[in-house]
């Protein structure tokens, strides 16, 4: 009796379906709408699999990390950020891989009420407010400051600066016509939709390549890993060119 007791527990334990992989994936602000498209489409392939997403600026997701939020993955904006999580041994170094480049532009809300036609032009008293990201966290602060910096630019231009949490936030300022200018990446430009015009394109010495990796402390590395592989493979990246990101 005992035998076809365990017998008939082992049976029943079989047929229980596979405990699910729960993953938080920490993503840069920029990869919002991308990546939720991917989250769908890796949600088909991996039914397995379930996602929660992150988002916010690089260096906020940064910080969550080292205080200890529970993060599988971390795709940062910038080589900097997922540098210093390198550093600080919070992600696989082994899984580390770019896998997008994007551009850093000068924006306006799309009346251009302050007629900016170029970046000299942001002297002009009629440019009063300029978005741009706080270097400190953000790394779309942190191009537009070296850039400005190299044209001579940054200086005579602080005072004017408004200082956002996220290139997001830039965005959100530019669509409401909150500011005259603002400094976001050309795919965040795209999502502005009618409400937002790019200017020009920003010279930049360190080109906008983001890296992704598995996180130090994942959970489920396996798992992890899958979704790294999906976001570096052939259906994530279609997602991202969709959205106006280049290749690495």
């Amino acid at each position: 009796m005992k035998k076809i007791l365990f017998a008939l527990v082992v049976t029943l334990l079989m047929a229980l379906p596979a405990r699910a992989a729960d993953l938080t994936v920490s993503a840069a602000a920029s990869l919002t709408d991308a990546f939720n498209e991917i989250k769908a489409e890796f949600a088909k392939a991996n039914p397995g699999i379930n996602l929660t997403m992150n988002y916010a600026a690089s260096g906020t997701l940064l910080s969550q990390m080292e205080k200890g939020a529970p993060v599988d993955v971390f795709a940062s904006a910038d080589q900097k950020t997922m540098d210093q999580a390198a550093e600080k041994k919070l992600i696989d170094a082994a899984t580390r891989a770019n896998f997008v480049r994007n551009d850093l532009v000068l924006a306006v809300p799309a009346d251009n009420p302050a007629k900016v036609k170029d970046l000299t032009s942001l002297a002009a008293a009629a440019a009063k407010r300029i978005a741009i990201g706080n270097p400190d966290s953000v790394p779309v602060g942190r191009y537009t400051k070296a850039a400005l910096t190299k044209l001579g630019q940054w200086d005579a231009l602080s005072p004017k600066f408004v200082m956002a949490e996220s290139v997001r936030q830039v965005l959100d300022y530019l669509s409401r016509g909150e500011v005259d200018a603002g400094f976001v990446y050309a795919t965040d430009a795209k999502q502005g939709g009618a409400k937002v015009k790019i200017v020009t394109e920003v010279p930049v010495e360190t080109p906008v390549i983001y890296p992704i990796a598995v996180t130090a402390a994942a959970t489920d590395k396996k798992a992890a890993a899958t979704f790294v592989s999906f976001v570096t493979g052939p259906t994530g990246q279609a997602i991202l060119a969709k959205f106006g990101f280049k290749k690495p």
